[in-house]
């Protein structure tokens, strides 16, 4: 079998990458920049892939000025366009089986809870952003089976989430964020890999997937959990004007986050590795 990949070089490229290797699986990483180039030379690096995964995607956390959203627009919604206008240049039978996406639980609005048929979704930029990330697959052809998973915070030693906190925390500087009563849709990142890896095999997989652990939980549990495990204090607490300051009205990732239940994954019967937050922080913290 042949994936090829986007945004390889990226936390969850390199586990999903190193994943499907594990299991034979011949892997092609494209680079950034032929997702804004000829769409001929583009097709040419997909013809014949059994699969495609799609994780390109520049960092949404940042501060949303003009030059930071047109970033983030094209390097999602653009480039997938791109992927789909390359696949459709292909004959039918190099054409990919199947297409996989990474989106973001972000598309929800917040203070709700949401599976996979919510369709009340956030207003703001991100939000819209998504949106759009995910009808851009409206241009695959019909016999490409498209699967979408909607991602939350990803937990993982190396993760981004944890590498800015763990140091924070074992310095006994941890605290809840704001009123730290958010939720906090989470996912281990071993999980997220072998949802992937199970979606790139298992043709039963389509669709929109919420790909988070089944515990609901919340910022000041995490917080707690976090401390706990560390031996150390959390007395601390990041007021909500500081985080507009620094991000200004992306801080709304942060501050403001959806319950959200991954129904469609426990239908499939997948197994959670670390499906609550303590199996999660014992892994990470115990590794």
């Amino acid at each position: 079998m042949k994936v090829v990949i986007t945004g390889a070089s990226g936390y969850l490229g390199k586990n999903i990458i190193d994943a499907l290797r594990h299991q034979g699986v011949e892997i092609k990483s494209l680079k950034r920049n032929l997702l804004y180039g000829d769409p001929k030379q583009l097709a040419h690096q997909l013809a014949q892939a059994d699969v495609v995964i799609n994780l390109a995607g520049a960092p949404i956390l940042k501060r949303w000025t003009s030059k930071n959203k047109t970033i983030i627009y094209n390097s999602r919604v653009v480039t997938t366009k791109h992927l789909c206008e390359a696949i459709n240049l292909l004959p039918d039978h190099q054409q990919p089986k199947a297409f996989l996406s990474a989106s973001a639980v972000g598309i929800y609005r917040n203070n709700m809870s949401h599976d996979e048929t919510s369709s009340k979704f956030a207003n703001h930029f991100a939000a819209r952003v998504i949106d759009d990330w995910e009808d851009a697959l409206i241009g695959l052809p019909d016999t490409t089976r498209q699967v979408i998973f909607r991602i939350g915070i990803v937990l993982g030693k190396n993760s981004q989430f944890m590498s800015r906190l763990l140091p924070v925390f074992k310095m006994g500087f941890g605290g809840k964020i704001s009123h730290g009563q958010q939720a906090l849709p989470f996912i281990h990142i071993d999980d997220l890999t072998n949802a992937f890896v199970q979606a790139v095999f298992n043709k039963s997989y389509f669709g929109i997937y919420n790909l988070v652990a089944p515990e609901q939980t919340s910022n000041i549990t995490f917080t707690q959990l976090l401390a706990k495990k560390l031996n150390r204090p959390a007395i601390f607490q990041v007021p909500a004007f500081v985080l507009k300051l620094i991000f200004g009205k992306a801080s709304t990732l942060i501050l403001d986050n959806p319950v959200v239940l991954p129904n469609r994954l426990k239908a499939q019967n997948f197994n959670y590795q670390h499906p609550t937050l303590e199996s999660c922080l014992d892994e990470i913290i115990e590794k």
